[in-house]
């Protein structure tokens, strides 16, 4: 099989991400967003955003990052974010993310599995970054939807602000600062308990 003939295929592949179905609900829609339209939001909101990085950042590398991160939800579904950081869970990303970079050609499977490593580990600013805007789509979702997914899924308020406050800090502390006077709000509101 031709290189191009792979990727072709790694393409029509990924749109199965189109058909993974988050926990939160786009602004002003009842209807859940999918993963696909997450990683377009994130991007976005990634490029907008890289001013206020902690560390310089490479905004391409990060914006690859951020379009591969949610890939192996394709196989391993979407799950919640303050119960999905379990070993069983990224064992079966990860298992995702293989199959479906082994399609691509071998030279492109290794860079974009590096990426997806580089992703989980936030180590590196870019990482830090990244996983930082990740987060924000989901609360500014909340936020704007009455704290809906965190009502459903029974979230309280101190595990919302743990994992946010170490994940968005860790790439950005002026958009944690906004995020967080969001959140305090949101208590006082009533919308997180």
């Amino acid at each position: 099989m031709n290189e191009i003939t792979q990727i072709l295929n790694f393409i029509v592949e990924v749109e199965k991400l189109k058909s993974v179905i988050r926990k939160t609900r786009p602004v002003g829609l009842r209807r859940y967003e999918n993963s696909a339209e997450h990683s377009w939001h994130v991007c976005l909101s990634s490029l907008i955003l890289k001013d206020y990085a902690n560390d310089p950042v490479d905004i391409n590398q990060v914006i690859k990052m951020l379009l591969i991160h949610d890939l192996g939800e394709i196989d391993a579904d979407d799950k919640i974010i303050y119960s999905s950081e379990t070993v069983e869970n990224k064992l079966n990303e990860e298992s995702g993310i293989r199959r479906i970079f082994a399609i691509l050609p071998q030279g492109q499977a290794d860079q974009y599995l590096s990426l997806w490593h580089e992703f989980e580990a936030g180590e590196t600013p870019e990482s830090k970054y990244a996983r930082a805007i990740d987060r924000v789509p989901p609360l500014l979702h909340n936020l704007h939807d009455n704290g809906h997914s965190w009502k459903k899924h029974n979230i309280p308020k101190e595990k919302v602000f743990s994992l946010n406050r170490r994940r968005i800090s860790e790439g950005s502390h002026q958009l944690w600062d906004a995020i967080e006077v969001r959140l305090i709000k949101a208590v006082k509101d009533g919308l997180l308990n």
